[in-house]
C-alpha cells in the first residue's frame, strides 16, 4: 500500500506570449481595431475587456491540467459542465497487476496531519480495503467487480481540458474558502500557478 500527496502537471508546452496575441486579434475581431494590435498591446487590451466583463473571447484558448488527487475530488471536478475529462479507470485497472507495483495507492488526508488517532484509523481502513480487494481478486472477482470496496481516498488520475473563461470559472467555485478542503489542497497551488503563467487572465482572482 501506497500513501501520496496530490499533485498536478500541465500537459502540453504553454506559451503564454502567443495565447494572448492570438487572443487580443480574436477580441479585436469584435470592435474591428485589428489595426491598434501593437508588440505590447495584447495585455493591456485583455484586462480592458476583461475588466468589462467581456470574457467569451477567452474561451478561444485552453489548457489541459493533469490531476493526481483521491477520487472524492475527481467526483467534483467531473461536476464542471463546459470540459473535457479523461480518468483513470477502476473498472479496467486491476491493482494487483505488476505496473501498478501489486497495490493500492491512496491520497494522504492533510486535514489529519496533527491529528494521529483519526489518522491511525484512517490508515488501518486503507490497509483494510487493499486486503479485501486483493482477496476478492484471488477469489476470482473482476476489477470491476473488486472495485465495490474502493473508497473515496483511493488515488485517481484525471485529465481535464477547459476553456479559459470556465477556469476562471473553475477556480472561482474550487479555490473559495468554502470549498472541499482537499480540492483547495490541489486548486490553490494550480490557480497560482496559472496566475504566474497567465497573469493577466487569472490575477484577479
Amino acid at each position: 500500500m501506497r500513501v501520496i500527496e496530490p499533485s498536478f502537471e500541465i500537459i502540453g508546452a504553454v506559451d503564454s506570449a502567443a495565447i494572448m496575441r492570438e487572443l487580443e486579434l480574436i477580441g479585436r475581431v469584435c470592435y474591428k481595431s485589428e489595426d491598434r494590435i501593437t508588440g505590447d498591446s495584447a495585455n493591456r487590451f485583455l484586462a480592458s475587456i476583461l475588466k468589462r466583463g467581456h470574457e467569451s473571447v477567452i474561451e478561444h484558448r485552453a489548457i489541459t491540467v493533469k490531476l493526481i488527487c483521491d477520487r472524492g475530488v475527481s467526483h467534483e471536478l467531473v461536476r464542471h459542465r463546459i470540459a473535457s475529462f479523461s480518468q483513470e479507470s477502476t473498472r479496467y485497472c486491476n491493482y494487483s497487476g505488476d505496473k501498478f507495483g501489486n497495490e493500492l495507492t491512496f491520497v494522504k488526508p492533510f486535514f489529519w496531519a496533527d491529528d494521529l488517532e483519526k489518522y491511525a484509523l484512517w490508515l488501518e481502513a486503507m490497509r483494510q480495503t487493499e486486503a479485501n480487494y486483493l482477496k476478492l481478486l484471488d477469489m476470482g472477482a473482476t476489477p470491476e467487480e473488486a472495485r465495490a470496496v474502493l473508497p473515496n481516498s483511493l488515488k485517481t488520475e484525471i485529465v481535464m481540458t477547459m476553456n479559459l473563461r470556465e477556469w476562471r470559472h473553475f477556480f472561482k467555485l474550487r479555490a473559495a474558502p468554502q470549498a472541499h478542503p482537499q480540492m483547495r489542497e490541489i486548486v490553490t497551488p494550480l490557480l497560482a500557478y496559472m496566475k504566474e503563467i497567465l497573469p493577466v487572465i487569472f490575477a484577479d482572482l
